[in-house]
């Protein structure tokens, strides 16, 4: 998955560099060369492509941890820039079990959750960059009563 992530022409294109996609897809490890390719007109990191880095992973998380029984969407995003991007960028996404609980909890009886999760992008010196929200729409499918790890759902 992840050098087939890594050729993708969005992340190829754009220095995007998926650098650990965990076995279990729970942890996801992702940097942003310094290019003059992706560089803005006063030469920092283009806000674009510090969005980009950040794009699917949330979405793909979660849905390969719940698996085929559930609709899983982005629904919003925001992004606070911090500071200027001068040197090469990284962001870590780390889905928790209590995470995936809650999405179960909240759509055990068909409804729909909406859960925000953060991201820092943060400089090779550790400072923040840029701070990034995703909130993704989960569902469950209607008729399916089981989840990735074939658990009942009680439906």
């Amino acid at each position: 998955m992840r050098r087939f992530m890594n050729l993708w022409p969005p992340f190829l294109c754009s220095s995007i560099h998926i650098t650990a996609i965990d076995a279990d897809f729970r942890h996801v490890r992702v940097r942003l060369r310094k290019h003059r390719l992706t560089a803005n007109y006063v030469g920092t990191q283009y806000g674009g492509s510090l969005y980009s880095m950040t794009d699917p992973f949330w979405m793909l998380m979660v849905l390969r941890n719940l698996g085929p029984g559930y609709v899983v969407w982005d629904k919003a995003a925001e992004i606070e820039f911090v500071s200027p991007g001068r040197t090469e960028v990284s962001t870590e996404f780390r889905l928790t079990e209590e995470h995936l609980a809650q999405i179960r909890r909240e759509t055990a009886d068909g409804g729909k959750c909406l859960v925000w999760f953060d991201n820092e992008v943060v400089a090779t010196d550790g400072s923040v960059v840029a701070r990034v929200r995703k909130q993704v729409y989960v569902r469950r499918k209607p008729g399916s009563d089981r989840d990735r790890r074939g658990v009942s759902t009680g439906r």
